[in-house]
C-alpha cells in the first residue's frame, strides 16, 4: 500500500518545533573530560542546541560546597573553580545552562542516602537557610562572570522526586518544602530568572502535578514553567551489562502528556504555562541496546514531529555517551543514552535531531510517518518506517506538492544498510577497545546515503519515495535553475563512449 500525500496551497498543519531547545547531558563533572567536549562539539557544529541540562551541579566533585571550622564556629565558603571551567566550554559551544539545583553536597546533606554510582546524595539539605544561601551564592556568581545572559538560564528545582531512589522516601511535603525555599531564594536575586518544577517523572505523575499545582496556588508562587520527564519503554529484562526493554505504543505516552496539560490547565491562574521535558528517550536506562538502533532513530522521529503540541520544549537525554549513573561502559556500543557513541561515532539517532533541526518554514502536512514544510524557495520533509516486534515492512510514499519550474531533490538516507555503525561494529566482531582505524571506519559508516536528482514541474510536483526497515529519510525540494558553463553538457560527458 502506497502513503499517498497530497499538498495544495492551502494545507496547513499544527507543527512546533523545538528540538533544538535542550539536550541532556550526564552529570556536570564530566563536562571536564576531552571526550564529552569532542562529542559536544560535534553536536554543536551539526545541530546546535540552545540548552543543556544534566545533574550533579551541586555533588562534591564539582567541589563548589564547603564547610570549616573557626574559632568554634562552622563557617561556608564556596569555590567555582570547576564550574567556571565548565561553563566557559559551555559558552565557547555556543550552549547555555537549563540548571538543575541538585543534588545535595554531602556537608550539607541531612542523611547518607545516595544514588548511580558517583554517589549523588538525594536528602534533603540539613539546613535550608544554608541551602538558600548556597542557591544565591551560585547565581550571584553566574550574573558575576556572564552579566545578564545569566538570567536566560531556566532554574529547575531537583531531579525526580516522586521517585525514592532520587529523593528521599520521595516525600512530597519534604519536596515542596525544598521549591518554595529554593524559588524564593533565587527570587531573592533576580526576579528575571525563570524557575520551575516538579522535574518528575512517570510514576504517580498525576498525583505529583496536581499536587504540586496545588501547593503552588496556597503558596502563591509565581512559578514560571513545569517540568517532567518522558520515557517510552516498558519495564526492562536485564542481561549481563544489559537491560532490554520493550517499547510503548506511541499513543499511550503521547496520552499521558496530554493529563499534564490539561492538569495545569486546569488551574486558572496557571492556565498555559510552558511545560518543559527536561529529559526524554526511549528507554529510561543507560545500557539498553535499542538506542544504538536504527529503530531509535525512526520511534523518536515520530516523538519530535508531536512532542511540541502541548510542551514548550522537549530535552533529549543526552548528548553523548560519557556517562557513568552505572558506572564506566565496557563498550563503545552498549546501550547508552547519547546519540554519539564514545569515539564521536555519531549513532542514527543523531540524524533525528539533525534532520528535525533542518526542518524550516510553515508546517503543510503531517501524520504518524512524515512532516512537511514549505520554505520560500520549496519543501523540506522527513519521513521515517517504524517496524517493532521485527517487522520488516517497506513503506511507500508518493508526495505531491504545489510546484511549477526546475527543482532539485535532495534525499538524505539513515535506514540499517546505509547508516549503521552498530551492524559494522557486531560484524568488525564488537572489539571492546576500538582501534584508531577502527573508530575511523565506524565513523566512515555513520553518515547518511545522499542521493538526488532534477525535477520538472508544471503545476505540480511528485516525487515517490521507498522507505526500508526502519528507516528515516530528509528530503529537500528546492527551485534550482541548471547554470552549466560554456560548452558543459552533463548527458554528454556522462554518456558511455
Amino acid at each position: 500500500m502506497i502513503n499517498s500525500i497530497v499538498v495544495d496551497e492551502n494545507s496547513k498543519a499544527y507543527f512546533n518545533n523545538k528540538v533544538d531547545f535542550c539536550v541532556g547531558t550526564g552529570r556536570m563533572g564530566l563536562a571536564l573530560q576531552k571526550e564529552y567536549y569532542d562529542q559536544l562539539k560535534l553536536v554543536q557544529e551539526e545541530i546546535g542546541f540552545k540548552h543543556i541540562r544534566g545533574h550533579g551541579l551541586f555533588t562534591d566533585d564539582m567541589a563548589i560546597y564547603h564547610e570549616y571550622e573557626e574559632n568554634g564556629e562552622t563557617r561556608v565558603e564556596y569555590n567555582f573553580t570547576y564550574l567556571d571551567l565548565v561553563m566557559d566550554s559551555y559558552k565557547e559551544l555556543n550552549i547555555k545552562p537549563f540548571i538543575e539545583l541538585g543534588f545535595m553536597p554531602k556537608k550539607l546533606a541531612s542523611g547518607e542516602q545516595t544514588i548511580f554510582y558517583w554517589q549523588g546524595n538525594t536528602t534533603p539539605p540539613k539546613d535550608y537557610n544554608m541551602w538558600r544561601e548556597l542557591v544565591k551564592a551560585l547565581l550571584n556568581h553566574l550574573i558575576e562572570r556572564y552579566g545578564d545572559d545569566a538570567y536566560s538560564y531556566p532554574i529547575e528545582v531537583w531531579n525526580e522526586p516522586n521517585l525514592p531512589g532520587f529523593w528521599y522516601k520521595a516525600d512530597m511535603k519534604e519536596y515542596f518544602k525544598l521549591f518554595k525555599e529554593s524559588f524564593e531564594a533565587v527570587k531573592e536575586v533576580s526576579e528575571r530568572f525563570k524557575v520551575g518544577g516538579p522535574a518528575i517523572c512517570g510514576v504517580r505523575d498525576e498525583e505529583w502535578i496536581r499536587e504540586f499545582m496545588q501547593f503552588c496556588r496556597s503558596e502563591r508562587l509565581d512559578i514560571d514553567f513545569v517540568t517532567r520527564h518522558h520515557y517510552t519503554t516498558e519495564f526492562p529484562e536485564p542481561d549481563g551489562h544489559y537491560g532490554y526493554a520493550k517499547l510503548m505504543k506511541p499513543e499511550d505516552g503521547f496520552a499521558n502528556l496530554q493529563t499534564t496539560r490539561d492538569i495545569i490547565d486546569s488551574f486558572e491562574e496557571y492556565k498555559g504555562l510552558p511545560i518543559h521535558i527536561t529529559e526524554f528517550n526511549t528507554s529510561y536506562i543507560p545500557n539498553c541496546p535499542i538506542h544504538d538502533t536504527n529503530l531509535n532513530a525512526a520511534y523518536l522521529a515520530q516523538q519530535l514531529s508531536r512532542l511540541g503540541d502541548v510542551n514548550e520544549s522537549y530535552s533529549y537525554w543526552t548528548f553523548g555517551d560519557i556517562f557513568e549513573e552505572q558506572g564506566v561502559p565496557f563498550a563503545p556500543f552498549h546501550g547508552g543514552f547519547g546519540m554519539v557513541a564514545n569515539g564521536c561515532i555519531p549513532k542514527p539517532t543523531f540524524y533525528a535531531f539533525k534532520f528535525f533541526k533542518d526542518l524550516k518554514g510553515e508546517c503543510v502536512h503531517k501524520d504518524d510517518k512524515s512532516v512537511i514544510l514549505k520554505g520560500k524557495d520549496g519543501y523540506k520533509a522527513v519521513l521515517w518506517n517504524i517496524c517493532t516486534k521485527g517487522e520488516d515492512k517497506t513503506e511507500d510514499f508518493e508526495i505531491t506538492l504545489p510546484a511549477s519550474g526546475e527543482y532539485s531533490v535532495i534525499v538524505k538516507t539513515v535506514d540499517e544498510a546505509t547508516c549503521n555503525p552498530l551492524k559494522l561494529w557486531h560484524d568488525m566482531g564488537e572489539p571492546q577497545s576500538l582501534t584508531k582505524a577502527q573508530t575511523k571506519l565506524l565513523r566512515e559508516s555513520a553518515k547518511p546515503l545522499v542521493t538526488s536528482q532534477r525535477l520538472a514541474a508544471d503545476k505540480k510536483a511528485t516525487l515517490s519515495l521507498s522507505l526500508s526497515r526502519n528507516a528515516l529519510v530528509y528530503v529537500e525540494i528546492n527551485k534550482s535553475l541548471l547554470t552549466p558553463d560554456r560548452g558543459f553538457d552533463y548527458i554528454r560527458a556522462t554518456q558511455t563512449l
